[in-house]
């Protein structure tokens, strides 16, 4: 997650003030020259930083504050709140025009993921709003710009309008007239960018502009770039008034602080969120839910959604018929296996459990391509041994090991897991939540090396 590093600093400065029960305002004041250095460290705009210590010092400083029975909490509720109100405060909806088709423009260095995401959002806006969208190419000078859109389109099943090298206006225009003809209520066009802001480039897009009077105009910018990417957003809200902004690769490692200013430096709100590599892995950008996630609250609604958007309803059905009657195979294991992967990375899920942060696990157990090694193992088995994992003697693991390429040790430990999600089911269906699970849960939720670990 973007914010990890950002979230633990916070931790530790909520843990320092919990410590210490009754808080003077020198407590309170020192906790936020930490909370000032731990995000500018996140790569948060210096004024944002300035600004947002300001406010929560105020109203951290109050006497309602100082004499609460949980000063530490209390502090904890502002910090949450203030972070929420950085960010735009509520989620924001995409514009759907009264007379369709509604045309969201999408704008952008080269590189930062327009094509693919505007890709992204109209499989969102199909799936999640019944929408009919139609991708247009108005990129005509990278090359194999038009075939990559023609190709995401293709994966998706979304029809995509290209003239070839023709006028991008003229394009964006005729695509448009197109959508209207055949019935597409929705129009994203997918438009050029370059490697930085120049004048050729916004003349363009402005031109694109008052052509077509867009429903949406939406910034892509990669949230890997830092501070660059409030700066070309800046740019180009002054030269195309931005109605909102889709951050992309907010599930990698940056720091983060691109999320946290782009709202107060430009005024426009951070509509969408790229969470990963694949072309349903989009959403809706809630600020409560990410400030409560960067505090170590996680954000189970997300979770939620996100588990009914991947698993199919009748599956999950009949997987807890068999659980309940202790029939679960490791066929229905590597399903499960499946669907976690569908819904994002290890550590992206852990972060959304409160009381569970990623560095409260062994990294082994965040790894992802452990998933993939438990399937490669479980391929490796008969139909006979996935049904019956039982009559799996030394010699059969032997010939597992190999056509999986890996070790007997990781296949007991593969079974040792798949034993355990057996017997906690049986536990829990009882009301009682298993030994083994008791000795993995601590404090924090769960102790570091508590989860079997595939190496």
């Amino acid at each position: 997650m973007a914010f990890e590093g950002l979230s633990e600093k916070l931790a530790a400065v909520f843990k320092k003030l919990r410590g210490k029960g009754r808080l003077s305002e020198a407590d309170v004041r020192e906790a936020m020259r930490e909370i000032r250095l731990s995000l500018l460290e996140a790569d948060v705009s210096y004024k944002v930083v300035k600004q947002f210590v300001a406010q929560v010092t105020e109203k951290a400083v109050g006497a309602d504050v100082l004499e609460a029975l949980s000063p530490a909490q209390m502090i904890v509720k502002i910090v949450n709140q203030e972070l929420t109100d950085l960010m735009g405060g509520t989620a924001t909806k995409l514009t759907i025009a009264p007379k369709p088709p509604t045309v969201v423009m999408m704008v952008g260095l080269q590189g930062a993921g327009k094509t693919t995401n505007a890709a992204k959002l109209a499989g969102l806006m199909r799936r999640q709003n019944g929408k009919r969208p139609l991708l247009a190419a108005c990129d005509v000078y990278r090359p194999a710009a038009i075939t990559q859109l023609e190709v995401v389109g293709k994966q998706l099943d979304i029809p995509v309008f290209q003239m070839g090298q023709a006028d991008p206006v003229e394009i964006a225009k005729e695509a448009i007239r197109h959508a209207e003809a055949h019935g597409n209520d929705l129009v994203f066009l997918d438009t050029a960018g370059r490697l930085h802001i120049d004048e050729a480039l916004m003349d363009e897009l402005k031109a694109i502009k008052a052509a077509v009077e867009p429903t949406e105009i939406l910034l892509v910018v990669d949230a890997m770039i830092g501070q660059d990417a409030v700066n070309a957003a800046k740019a180009f809200d002054d030269a195309l008034d931005l109605t909102g902004v889709v951050l992309t690769k907010l599930d990698g490692d940056a720091r983060g602080g691109a999320a946290l200013s782009i709202k107060a430096v430009t005024g426009k709100p951070i509509k969408f969120a790229g969470v990963g590599e694949k072309l349903d892995q989009i959403e809706v950008f809630h600020p409560d839910r990410m400030a409560s996630r960067i505090l170590g609250m996680g954000d189970v609604l997300s979770l939620i959604e996100r588990a009914e958007q991947n698993f199919d309803q009748q599956q999950a059905l009949a997987m807890q018929e068999k659980l309940r009657k202790n029939q679960f195979t490791l066929n229905d294991f590597m399903e499960q296996m499946a669907q976690v992967k569908k819904m994002g990375s290890l550590s992206d899920l852990v972060s959304m459990i409160p009381g569970i942060k990623p560095g409260d696990l062994d990294e082994s157990d965040l790894d992802d391509r452990q998933l993939v090694r438990m399937e490669a193992i479980i391929q490796s088995m008969t139909p006979a041994e996935r049904e019956d994992p039982k009559i799996l003697n030394a010699s059969r693991k032997k010939r597992i090991a190999a056509g999986a390429g890996t070790q007997v040790v990781e296949i007991n430990r593969m079974l040792k897991q798949f034993d355990m999600v057996q017997a906690m089911t049986k536990q829990f269906t009882g009301g009682k939540i298993p030994k083994n699970m008791r000795r993995m849960m601590g404090k924090k939720g769960v102790r570091r090396g508590g989860l079997p670990r595939m190496r």
